[in-house]
């Protein structure tokens, strides 16, 4: 496993795209599953940067690691900002027009739909998201 701690900033973004995509790369995913991955750790490390810390100062740390049970990744992302589960969030209603739509889900939606697993839990202060990508 690859382990990067980084600011929860989204200055901080292109660092941790940066240190996925090279494990990645090194793992010989697919282009295309590169990009739906990169997709993911885009809405999932802004999630965090813009609201897990109140006062705006934490720390994440992102771990990845080659599936022992099958071909494909699990990256997990830590932080001990405030106790959220973005899974419990109700899915928005892609029917509607986007003027029509409720603000705010869209992005989580998006990372429940091209990843084959998403799981979060709470667990000793600690927010874990971890998600899980075959290629």
């Amino acid at each position: 496993m690859k382990e990067l701690t980084t600011k929860a900033n989204v200055e901080c973004l292109d660092t941790v795209t940066s240190f996925i995509d090279e494990e990645l790369e090194a793992l010989g995913c697919p282009p295309k599953t590169q990009i739906q991955i990169d997709v993911a750790i885009d809405e999932i490390f802004s999630n965090i940067a813009y609201y897990a810390y109140e006062d705006g100062n934490g720390l994440v740390t992102v771990q990845i690691e080659k599936s022992e049970d099958s071909p494909g990744v699990n990256i997990t992302f830590i932080d001990s900002g405030t106790p959220y589960d973005p899974l419990k969030r109700e899915d928005p209603d892609t029917t509607l027009s986007a003027s029509d739509r409720q603000i705010g889900g869209l992005g989580i939606f998006i990372v429940k739909k091209t990843m084959d697993s998403v799981i979060y839990e709470y667990k000793d202060g600690h927010n874990i998201l971890r998600i899980f990508k075959l290629f």
